[in-house]
């Protein structure tokens, strides 16, 4: 369940970001802000579904997924074409958020 908390909340809380950058970078209409804190609320409950002892490793293990969702984003939503760099990056970063949230841990 761990991965699709993480996913559930990376799509939530860029969708919420996105909202606001709607509203102010895009001059869309401020209505675009309801919307956009409904999305960054239900980011922040879904993040403490996370199965961890310490919140800040959930949420460091949490900046993989988010990193990986945001180049999905730009795609599916922006309609840019990522390169091999961003594929790069996202990859990177999951191993990273991986290590993070599953290495063997010693004593907590």
């Amino acid at each position: 369940m761990t991965a699709v908390f993480y996913i559930f909340a990376a799509f939530f809380e860029i969708a919420g970001c996105y909202a606001f950058w709607m509203w102010l970078r895009l001059d869309k209409s401020p209505l675009w802000i309801g919307p956009g804190v409904v999305s960054l609320v239900l980011f922040a409950l879904l993040l403490t579904r996370i199965d961890a002892v310490f919140a800040g490793r959930a949420y460091a293990a949490y900046g993989g997924v988010y990193v990986a969702a945001s180049i999905a984003w730009i795609f599916f939503v922006e309609g840019a074409r990522p390169d091999r760099w961003d594929f790069l990056g996202a990859a990177i970063m999951l191993l990273g958020a991986g290590v993070i949230l599953f290495g063997p841990r010693s004593g907590l």
